[in-house]
């Protein structure tokens, strides 16, 4: 059974950082394409970065230069740097992973205050 569980939300003050970390059970993660994304109150779910299992990234505009996805192979885990965060960067954030089926996380709540 595939799980994927999240870590490393919380609250932080606007220009401080967080890292997501992304924990993947079920013997999927080497192969799959894995994303984060985002989703907040009144808003729909969208896609912040992704990384493919050959280490490809892509991001978001909103994020570029600020978030960096990666991945270790050994740990089964995936995760999301996020510096310069903004109040706009307030969601709940989710981890996803591709691998013949679409899997999700639980989310982690990020709270950016100004």
């Amino acid at each position: 059974q595939v799980q994927l569980v999240e870590s490393g939300g919380g609250l932080v003050q606007a220009g401080g950082s967080l890292r997501l970390s992304c924990a993947a059970s079920g013997g999927i993660f080497r192969g799959s394409l894995m994303r984060w994304y985002r989703q907040a109150p009144g808003k729909q779910r969208e896609l912040v970065a992704s990384i493919t299992a050959g280490g490809r990234t892509n991001y978001a505009d909103s994020v570029k230069g600020r978030f960096t996805i990666s991945r270790d192979n050994a740990k089964n885990t995936v995760y999301l740097q996020m510096n310069s965060l903004k109040p706009e960067d307030t969601a709940v954030y989710y981890c996803n992973a591709e691998y013949a089926y679409i899997y999700w996380g639980q989310g982690t709540q990020v709270t950016v205050s100004s």
